[in-house]
């Protein structure tokens, strides 16, 4: 762990708290602190081992952050989160109203996945997605990704590169000039902090991207001042429900729809019926999440299909209803 560093953080963070914002901390290091310990020089490969760092290193991090935080007259939670806990809706709302009351305490939460037991999170995770995630469940006024970049780079890498200062839409072009990680400890890079965008974005919560080493970097961006990249939110943020339909499963199945289905759903705010169904991919019963594409292959909504996967396919001619439109979401 980088110590000097966590210290500064900590102190912006508690600056911000005697100001009278509630903040919340997602936090990466536990399997970097773990590998330090057991002796890793890079992140381990097998599940095993990540769990076991993660378990030595966790309790590390956060003895860090309570000694750093108590220097501040600040009292932090540790809160431990597995995707199991943000899909399942009475423990979402409980893992809500947990960190609602610690807020109205005055306590700082820090949130981490719990690798130690999570396999899910070691497969696809990475603390981008989380901290959106936890923005979403909230949901937070402001996302801020702290990062060892200024903040989305164009041109990376090369002499005409530039910090782009605001995005307004994630498209394509947004998506290309993102870069992975190289680094030893990490997971992710800008490509998991895009993806983290399209979540935060889409709930109706703007995002910051920016350096965690510059010198004042949350007191700046709080300020208003041209610091790292900005990601505009959509004009109108999604209800809690509609958040949790949107981004806290993992959809068990595909429907393809046509193209009249298709502009029904997001023009007309209508109901998915079975003869606007042209495929139906995976194995789901009915109340699972599902993906809704269309015939480009294209995902542009997620809901709750009420039937399952075999009456879909048996169910050609019906004219029943298969996702009903309180529980769509148009992405």
């Amino acid at each position: 762990m980088d110590v000097p560093q966590l210290k500064r953080l900590v102190a912006q963070v508690a600056a911000q708290c005697k100001e009278g914002r509630e903040m919340v901390i997602v936090t990466s290091g536990a399997v970097g602190a773990g590998m330090g310990a057991l002796g890793y020089d890079r992140r381990p490969v097998s599940l095993a081992q990540l769990q076991a760092c993660a378990a030595v290193g966790q309790s590390r991090l956060m003895a860090t952050y309570e000694k750093l935080f108590a220097e501040h007259d600040l009292t932090v939670a540790q809160v431990l989160l597995t995707h199991d806990d943000l899909a399942d809706q009475d423990r979402h709302l409980n893992a809500r109203n947990t960190l609602v009351t610690l807020l109205g305490r005055g306590v700082v939460p820090i949130i981490n996945e719990n690798d130690a037991v999570s396999s899910t999170e070691l497969k696809f995770g990475d603390n981008d997605r989380l901290s959106a995630l936890v923005a979403a469940l909230l949901p937070a006024d402001l996302l801020i990704v702290l990062t060892t970049v200024e903040g989305v780079v164009e041109n990376f890498g090369t002499k005409d590169a530039r910090v782009l200062p605001l995005v307004e839409r994630i498209d394509a072009g947004l998506e290309s000039i993102a870069r992975g990680t190289t680094s030893a400890t990490a997971v992710g890079g800008m490509a998991s902090k895009i993806q983290a965008a399209k979540i935060a974005v889409r709930s109706g919560i703007p995002l910051v991207i920016a350096s965690g080493r510059r010198a004042g970097v949350l007191a700046s961006i709080f300020a208003g001042e041209d610091v790292g990249t900005l990601f505009l939110p959509k004009p109108t943020r999604l209800k809690g429900r509609k958040r949790w339909i949107a981004f806290f499963h993992h959809p068990r199945g595909t429907l393809t729809v046509d193209e009249g289905a298709k502009r029904a759903l997001r023009e007309r705010g209508r109901s998915l019926l079975r003869p606007g169904i042209a495929h139906c991919e995976g194995t789901f019963n009915a109340g699972d999440v599902v993906c809704l594409c269309d015939a480009d292959g294209l995902e542009f909504a997620r809901g709750i299909s009420r039937r399952s996967a075999a009456d879909i396919r048996s169910g050609a001619q019906s004219r029943e209803e298969v996702v009903h439109r309180d529980d769509l979401v148009i992405l």
